[in-house]
């Protein structure tokens, strides 16, 4: 049985591109190209890591972004102009039609969530009397952060993981291979979360050192991201990845 993961967090190619410009500090006008290129290789590579299908927009643009690297690499050439005794560049900027399509992006995206927050705001807006709500904040707060933490700081942490493992071919022989199911990782790793009492680094929930417990082990998380049953905390950008059972579910569908 295929199983497909779809989140709102991934929008598309120029939706990653912008992503990785906030997080590398980058001057959208001057954008170092090899840099964001290797970046962006770098997520597609882990996207195929998890046997994902990977949107033929993503390659376009792999494709779009080695162009580019490949002409910024070009020597620039220079024509004289005899008649007005002055030179100009036979090229322009290769970057400049890349550059122009993500402040267009940027500008609908920010505008998408003025009108998402509004909507939040007027969702907010409700015709009854007071209520003492004091019982719902912890609930709140929590759910909030929750948000922190997106399929990109995810898919970093999986990447981190796979240099840690260096997945290397097992010293035993198997006689029968051991398919593992997502129902069943998720069920062994709630226990694993109730058992230590507490928060867990993401890196201890992969105990096993091969691809295929790796790949299960993290579709199984971002299944218990989506049905609300674990909380993924991150103190600070580019910090360690914590992962805790919510309070109150102690199985799961409860």
């Amino acid at each position: 049985m295929i199983y497909n993961v779809k989140t709102e967090a991934f929008e598309g190619p120029l939706d990653l591109l912008l992503h990785l410009i906030n997080r590398l500090e980058i001057d959208i006008y001057d954008i170092p190209v090899a840099d964001i290129t290797d970046q962006y290789l770098n997520y597609i590579h882990a996207m195929k890591e998890l046997e994902l299908d990977v949107a033929s927009e993503y390659l376009v643009m792999a494709a779009t972004l080695l162009a580019i690297k490949s002409q910024m690499l070009l020597p620039k050439y220079e024509e004289q102009n005899f008649e007005a005794d002055e030179s100009y560049d036979i090229e322009s900027d290769p970057r400049d039609e890349l550059v122009e399509k993500l402040l267009e992006y940027r500008s609908f995206k920010n505008a998408a969530g003025q009108f998402k927050q509004l909507e939040q705001d007027r969702g907010l807006v409700f015709t009854k009397p007071p209520s003492d709500l004091s019982e719902f904040s912890a609930g709140a707060e929590m759910e909030k952060q929750e948000l922190d933490v997106s399929l990109y700081d995810m898919l970093g942490a999986l990447q981190k993981l796979l240099r840690r493992k260096k997945l290397q071919k097992p010293v035993y022989a198997r006689i029968e291979k051991q398919e593992i199911s997502i129902e069943s990782r998720m069920k062994d790793i709630m226990g694993f979360l109730h058992k230590r009492k507490g928060r867990v680094s993401f890196f201890d929930l992969f105990p096993i050192p091969e691809k295929p417990h790796i790949v299960v082990t993290f579709l199984s998380l971002l299944e218990l991201m989506k049905q609300k049953n674990i909380h993924v905390e991150q103190e600070n950008n580019f910090s360690e990845i914590f992962v805790a059972a919510k309070v109150g579910v102690d199985t799961l569908g409860s």
